[in-house]
């Protein structure tokens, strides 16, 4: 079965700090290096395949040219949709002439592994990927990704990234509830707000949370906002249980199109996802609930196999420069150097201003309470909302 990026196993890691989900008060501390010492044909006796910086190739003008000689990056699981991405691919295509192929786009976190592994020894086989943080982390021990540090890596903080450059967090957002104004008299602003009956048959998730990485979590928010913990998602599934005995959830999987249609007028997702649909419905207003602030992140990695290790390594010099984590800005999601580029003043202010307003800090589950809420929620979820 094909799950799509939003698979529930995709997750924030455990050690993330509030620092690029908010416009201050955090900077990375981290002093930037270039890794290994393999040998090669760069300038400093470095391949493209080895390089952990560009300074290993002779700098970015060199790094530019030889990704410009391979032509090529395969990408994999990129929608246009999801964060900006296709405006970021048309826009690194223009600027060096290299064409970008997008494999699987509606493709899944474990597909890109699976990709990696399966076709490391062919010229289609992914260069990058984009995967959730559990991803980023087996695949750093599989020993999947070649390790890479931009030339922005001091302005990463250090719980959003790999210290060897394995993997680095680009961009990342809250759980956050969508809402029609023009079906919708008075919109929630918390989870408890959800259990109205004004709002009977209007809320729904983005897909099945047993499946789906922003359901999952828009009910692990819900525990939280319930009495829960990290250590129990209980009465997250019973919440949702209470909202469908009631009449208030919706069991559809909410698109552009079923909020245009009136089916699904309030919807649970990533605020970046639930503020991009605004694009399609302008009476879509998005906020973060008072009551519970539950981010995640996805993780950028270079394939230790790429055919186009140039590119790719120039693909993540485009994604962390300004210009690049401007772009994820554009599409509503918080990018990882957002702190450092507010403090330099490299921020797009009126990009920044659109994000839906963050207050208080946020709280980050571990790797085992994730793997127990997962547990928890496919063995209760099914009779809870049957």
């Amino acid at each position: 079965m094909n799950i799509p990026r939003r698979s529930w196993i995709v997750a924030a890691p455990a050690t993330i700090s509030l620092c690029a989900l908010a416009l201050s008060g955090c900077a990375s501390t981290s002093a930037s290096g270039s890794g290994g010492t393999a040998t090669g044909s760069g300038s400093s006796g470095v391949t493209a395949a080895k390089a952990t910086s560009a300074a290993d190739l002779g700098g970015m003008d060199a790094l530019v040219k030889a990704a410009k000689a391979e032509g090529q990056l395969n990408v994999i699981t990129l929608p246009r949709d999801w964060a900006n991405y296709g405006t970021l691919m048309d826009d690194f295509a223009k600027k060096y002439g290299i064409k970008i192929t997008d494999a699987n786009p509606d493709g899944s976190s474990a597909d890109e592994i699976t990709a990696i592994k399966t076709l490391k020894s062919q010229p289609t086989a992914p260069d990058v990927v984009d995967v959730g943080q559990a991803f980023a982390l087996s695949g750093t021990q599989e020993k999947l990704y070649a390790p890479y540090k931009v030339a922005t890596w001091d302005k990463i903080p250090d719980s959003l990234k790999d210290a060897d450059g394995n993997w680095f967090n680009d961009y990342g957002g809250y759980v956050s509830i969508g809402c029609d104004t023009a079906r919708v008299t008075s919109c929630p602003t918390s989870l408890a707000d959800l259990d109205k009956p004004e709002y009977k048959d209007k809320v729904a998730l983005n897909g099945d949370p047993t499946k789906a990485n922003a359901a999952f979590n828009a009910v692990w928010a819900a525990a939280l906002a319930n009495g829960g913990s990290f250590d129990n998602i209980q009465p997250g599934i019973d919440f949702f249980g209470k909202l469908k005995k009631d009449g208030v959830y919706v069991p559809v999987q909410a698109t552009a199109a079923t909020i245009q249609s009136g089916e699904t007028p309030i919807v649970l997702d990533w605020d970046y996802l639930n503020a991009a649909k605004a694009e399609k419905v302008s009476t879509f207003k998005t906020v973060v609930p008072s009551d519970a602030k539950l981010p995640g992140y996805y993780a950028q990695a270079i394939s230790a196999y790429a055919p186009h290790p140039a590119a790719a390594r120039l693909w993540e010099e485009y994604l962390y420069s300004a210009e690049g984590q401007n772009g994820f800005l554009a599409g509503y999601a918080r990018p990882a150097e957002m702190t450092a580029m507010t403090q330099d003043a490299s921020i797009d202010k009126a990009a920044a201003a659109k994000l839906p307003a963050v207050d208080g800090t946020p709280t980050f589950p571990s790797q085992h309470q994730i793997t127990k809420a997962k547990t928890t929620l496919t063995q209760n979820w099914s009779a809870a909302v049957s």
